[in-house]
């Protein structure tokens, strides 16, 4: 099976030293920038940038994820942000505002930070996805496409952002020194009892024993076709790196000559890199080969999180534990 690999980043104190060599991209998406904690401007609707990126990675690092990092304002943003003010007692307004600045601001660490290349992360073997499932099915893996993609999804960040971070560095090398976001170095969730699925806002939410809020993140949550199953059940049980057994009669848009499969496991396997099977026959919540789509498409029923974010629920979630998916 395929099994990811995290390895551990610079440490802060080695910071100064090692941005030396690593050449930050410069003007509004400058290291500087986005690690400035002081006068960051209010994010809110069609802000891009340097504060915007900011806030993205203080709030994943706060397990109020908007998905794929990418320095842009869009709902998974705005709904990351408003979770984290009701957490916070901050007045809701889905906008960084001052006093949301300062409770995001509590958490000092630099918020890009430096990593050089492993051999592990440039290894591979890395090869083009087909779309067919017949095809799929005769892969002995769903790898990544390259190294870049790797990159991309180890530090939840958008492809485009990486290249825009990192101008001129070559991704497939080992040695390399390239700058990524701070999203390794975070403590793991407490144990979650309550799993909570919104599909009127497309979240969701981890809560304890308590009915503490944990963490939030975004979900896409059915269709119009395949509705999401509304109601309450159970996680039955949690698979890491799961083989993907297709059944066209399951999916309304599958062709009519189109033959069950069997799609072996791998980050671009098409439920991802985890799924956490409930009690409704046929329904999981699981991860995607394509992060940006989150909160932006249409699912077949299930519920679908980035391939980092379902991991975490993964880690988080044992059998037993309560799923409300509500309206």
């Amino acid at each position: 099976m395929l099994k990811r690999t995290l390895l551990a980043v610079i440490s802060a104190c080695a910071a100064s030293a090692a941005f030396a060599q690593a050449a930050p991209a410069a003007g509004a998406w400058s290291v500087e920038a986005v690690n400035a904690a002081d006068a960051a401007p209010t994010v809110g609707a069609n802000a891009k940038g340097a504060a915007v990126l900011r806030a993205q990675i203080l709030l994943d690092r706060a397990r109020f994820s908007s998905g794929e990092l990418d320095g842009a304002y869009g709902s998974n943003l705005r709904l990351a942000i408003a979770g984290y003010q009701k957490k916070q007692g901050i007045n809701v307004s889905g906008t960084v505002d001052a006093a949301t600045w300062t409770a995001l601001n509590a958490d000092a660490a630099a918020v890009l930070i430096p990593y050089t290349l492993q051999e592990s992360d440039v290894a591979g073997p890395f090869a083009a996805v087909p779309v067919n499932m017949a095809e799929q099915a005769k892969l002995t893996a769903l790898g990544y496409a390259s190294a870049e993609e790797a990159l991309a999804e180890k530090f939840h960040a958008s492809p485009a952002l990486l290249k825009r971070l990192n101008p001129g560095r070559d991704f497939s090398r080992a040695g390399e020194q390239i700058v990524v976001p701070n999203v390794l170095d975070i403590a793991p969730l407490s144990q979650a009892k309550k799993i909570v699925v919104d599909r009127s806002d497309g979240t969701l939410t981890l809560l304890d024993a308590e009915g503490v809020v944990l963490a939030q993140y975004p979900a896409t949550t059915g269709s119009s076709r395949d509705p999401l199953p509304v109601g309450e059940w159970k996680v039955d049980s949690v698979l890491m790196n799961p083989v993907f057994h297709y059944n066209p009669k399951l999916f309304w848009d599958a062709k009519a000559d189109e033959k069950a499969a069997k799609i072996a496991p791998g980050p671009n396997n098409p439920v991802g890199v985890a799924w956490i099977d409930l009690s409704k026959p046929h329904y999981g919540i699981h991860g995607t080969p394509s992060p940006s789509t989150i909160g932006k498409t249409q699912s077949h029923g299930c519920i679908r999180l980035t391939n980092w974010d379902v991991t975490a629920v993964a880690k988080a979630v044992s059998a037993g534990a309560q799923v409300l998916l509500q309206e």
